[in-house]
């Protein structure tokens, strides 16, 4: 049951998965920062480089239309990636995500995508900020376990970008220690955050289950994506993809507390609740790509490490072959 009063036990979890992040974090991550400095996203940076041909997927905006006009082939402009960028992360941690049936909670796969990141960028003089939103919490009127408590409007907090590897971990302290409090925090309020004031162009990511509807946050995003490169991370869980068949099931929305009783013995329900399930992950997908953001979507039954060492590989190989999406 979901109730106003915060549970100390999970941010004493929250803190204890932080403090095994260091070495894993660095063990797995290091490998890929070999070489020539790139961040986590192989950006554009904004100092001019050399010329080569264009091939899909190639920002039009940087085509270079004298060496096109001189050899009759397109050409676009590489660039070379600035070295001291400055990025942000927009950390959603609205009630719905202190759940989780596998591994990890989800709020801790939030933490951790937040650590791997910082740490990913936290070098060469970087910066690292957040925003994050939470709930806005409530207080259950009598009969709360009858009838649900109405959550009040979320909260968004600023922490402000610093360089330093300690000041990047009291960050994640930040992060890992937020009270998640019932209600959804506004989505597209948090990401218009990072639009205001207007910044040099930087590496923004988007942390969240992304639940609220798309319309809500597609816009924001668009205006985002207009100066910065955006790596948008979805977490997921698998009861939220297909519900198992283990009867009638009591299921409390964390961020209403209202109290539903699923008969999951139902086939034609576990199919309706799948097929609904993955209209909203394609709608969800299809508005991050329309923003033209980076997407990738760690669950929390699988290792969520391994899936952003692999992202971040597959990028940096999109990035030789002159596309990074």
């Amino acid at each position: 049951m979901t109730s106003a009063t915060p549970r100390p036990a999970t941010g004493d979890r929250s803190e204890a998965v932080l403090s095994r992040l260091q070495l894993l974090v660095t063990r797995k991550l290091d490998g890929l920062l070999q070489g020539d400095y790139a961040g986590l996203l192989p950006g554009p940076g904004s100092e001019a480089g050399e010329s080569r041909e264009y091939r899909p997927g190639d920002d039009v905006r940087r085509m270079d239309w004298p060496v096109t006009a001189r050899t009759t082939t397109a050409h676009v402009r590489r660039t070379v990636a600035d070295r001291e960028l400055e990025t942000w992360l927009a950390v959603d941690l609205s009630a719905s995500l202190d759940f989780g049936t596998g591994r990890w909670l989800k709020r801790e796969v939030v933490v951790a995508a937040a650590a791997a990141i910082t740490h990913l960028t936290v070098r060469g003089g970087n910066r690292v900020g957040a925003v994050v939103g939470t709930g806005g919490g409530t207080a259950a009127p009598a009969g709360w376990r009858r009838r649900p408590p109405v959550a009040g409007p979320g909260v968004l907090t600023r922490l402000p970008a610093r360089s330093g590897r300690r000041e990047a971990q009291g960050l994640l302290r930040a992060l890992a220690g937020t009270e998640l409090r019932p209600g959804r925090s506004d989505l597209g309020a948090l990401v218009d955050m990072l639009n205001r004031p207007p910044r040099r162009r930087g590496v923004a990511v988007v942390i969240s289950d992304f639940l609220a509807p798309p319309e809500q946050w597609a816009r924001p995003l668009r205006k985002l994506r207009v100066r910065h490169d955006v790596l948008a991370i979805e977490v997921v869980d698998p009861r939220e993809l297909e519900l198992p068949d283990v009867g009638v099931l009591p299921v409390v929305d964390p961020e209403t507390g209202e109290l539903h009783e699923v008969q999951t013995a139902d086939p034609g329900l576990r199919h309706r609740y799948a097929e609904a399930a993955a209209a909203q992950r394609a709608a969800i997908s299809t508005a991050l790509r329309s923003a033209g953001a980076a997407h990738l979507r760690l669950r929390t039954d699988r290792d969520w490490l391994l899936d952003m060492v692999r992202f971040v590989a597959a990028q940096r190989h999109a990035r030789t072959r002159g596309t990074t999406r």
